[in-house]
């Protein structure tokens, strides 16, 4: 069975030393989520290309702890991001079998808008045995 699991996060993000020579920007971020998900999160993010321009991509990992409606444990989010032509493409999906404690098995994608600065989330999500 599919549930929604809706609400907002606020996001602090740092720049950390560049890789791959700098043409590989890294950054560290932590997430507080408010609604469904109750928690937090820590993550890295990789990004290239110029988002002045409107043209860049980036790839992250973050760890969510906390509780999914009723259920505790944690999970891992995988995200994909680009911009072209100044367009927005986002991909949030949870890592297969990174689920634990009442999380595991769960499975899914999360939906994310911005407006304003606020960021509100929709994590699509079933949880198997």
């Amino acid at each position: 069975m599919t549930s929604h699991a809706r609400g907002t996060f606020e996001i602090d993000l740092r720049p950390a030393d560049p890789e791959l020579s700098g043409r590989v920007g890294r950054f560290e971020f932590d997430k507080t989520f408010i609604g469904g998900v109750e928690g937090t999160s820590t993550g890295l993010m990789l990004s290239a290309g110029d988002p002045t321009t409107g043209e860049a991509g980036y790839v992250a990992l973050e760890f969510v702890t906390g509780q999914v409606d009723e259920a505790v444990g944690s999970f891992a989010l995988q995200q994909f991001g680009q911009m072209i032509n100044g367009t927005q493409k986002l991909l949030y999906e949870i890592v297969p079998g990174s689920g634990t404690g009442e999380l595991k098995g769960i499975s899914g994608t999360l939906e994310l808008e911005i407006v304003d600065g606020l960021h509100r989330y929709d994590l699509e999500y079933s949880l198997h045995d």
